[in-house]
Parts: C-alpha cells; sequence; structure tokens
C-alpha cells in the first residue's frame, strides 16, 4: 500500500514539474484579485477613454506563499467573443505560445509585508488597441522572473465582466474638410481648364 502511495505521489510530483517547466497556464495559482472601475458591456474610445485597475492577493493565501509574489503584470486580453475565426489572437495552453493578452498595462513590484498590498492604476486605453471586447489580467512572478499567479476580471470562461473597445478609425474630421476643398478646387480648375481650352478653339477658328 505504501509504495502505491509513493508511487501515485511520484507522478504526481512529475506532472507538476513538467507543467512548470513547461510554463503551462494551469500550473499558476490563482490567487490574485482583480477589479477594474468598469461595468459589464462598457464601450471605451482608444486613446480617449480610461478606467482603473485595483489587484492584490487574496486574504486566504497564506503568508509563505504571498511573499514568493514579487513583481506583478497586468494585461489587456482577448475575450473568446474576439478571438473566433482568429488565429493571430488564440488562447494556447503554454503561456510563451499563449495570444490571449497582448497589451501590457502596467508592471509593478509588489511586497506582501507592505501595509497596504492592493496596488491601483488608472490606465488610458492606448491608441493601438483594436476594436474587440477585453478583459483584464494579472499575472504574479517571482523572484526569477517566472509566473507563479495570476487574477482576472472574469470568470473562468471569460464571459463576464467584459467591455469593449472601439478603436481609431485614422479619419478626423480636418483629414475630411481638407478632402473636401481639395475636391471643389479640382473640379473648379478642371472647368477653367476647359472654357479657356474653348475659348482658344472658337478664336483659332
Amino acid at each position: 500500500m505504501t509504495s502505491k502511495l509513493f508511487f501515485s505521489a511520484a507522478i504526481l510530483l512529475c506532472l507538476f514539474d513538467i507543467c512548470y517547466a513547461n510554463g503551462l497556464f494551469s500550473s499558476l495559482n490563482h490567487t490574485l484579485v482583480v477589479s477594474t472601475s468598469l461595468k459589464n458591456g462598457t464601450v471605451l474610445k482608444a486613446g480617449e477613454n480610461n478606467f482603473t485597475v485595483t489587484w492584490g492577493v487574496n486574504q486566504s493565501v497564506a503568508a509563505s506563499v504571498a511573499a514568493t509574489y514579487k513583481t506583478m503584470k497586468l494585461q489587456l486580453c482577448y475575450a473568446p467573443i474576439s478571438q473566433k475565426d482568429r488565429g493571430w489572437r488564440k488562447t494556447k495552453p503554454e503561456l510563451s505560445k499563449d495570444k490571449t493578452c497582448q497589451f501590457k498595462i502596467v508592471t509593478r513590484p509588489f511586497d506582501s509585508t507592505s501595509t497596504n498590498n492592493t496596488l491601483s492604476f488608472v490606465y488610458l486605453v492606448q491608441k493601438n488597441v483594436p476594436s474587440a471586447t477585453y478583459f483584464v489580467r494579472v499575472y504574479g512572478f517571482d523572484a526569477a522572473g517566472k509566473e507563479v499567479a495570476y487574477g482576472q476580471t472574469t470568470n473562468a470562461n471569460k464571459t463576464t465582466n467584459l467591455f469593449e473597445v472601439e478603436s481609431i478609425t485614422g479619419r478626423h474630421s480636418s483629414i475630411d474638410i481638407a478632402a473636401g476643398v481639395f475636391s471643389a478646387f479640382s473640379i473648379v480648375a478642371l472647368s477653367g481648364f476647359f472654357y479657356v481650352e474653348k475659348r482658344k478653339g472658337k478664336r483659332s477658328q
């Protein structure tokens, strides 16, 4: 009986080592708490709107475990609805290959011994963020710079507390006005050209 238990424990330990070595998302501890100032379904404009992100370690986590978290990295992540049929946004189990979270919000050092281990950051949606549905995820790193924990603003299926971003179209009213003026000038110039040519033709006759 003892040998069977030892064998089972050895297998579980090997599986854990493999997961940890390969950097699998499933190997991370879900011990971080994350929230934003946004309501579900909020629509933000890239380059214009901002929101507040608050994060920290779950109070039920042992102090010895929290002490291993040295850095927190916040990222803007695609919701499944904005990943469909888009391989370049695909979620993969390996953290090094995962394309879910492509936009950095901020990276901050973390001190679990601080009297206030809950941090906040006001994020302005960057102009390069494309139109899509998003959520926020935080990764916790140890002293070696390896991901060991995470937390996110949505549930496991990534269907709640989502928000949308409308990207910059690249067109501005000043550009439209300039294009209109140029078009009008071109029409006038062309009409003038034909008028002059017509006058020249009559004179030659």
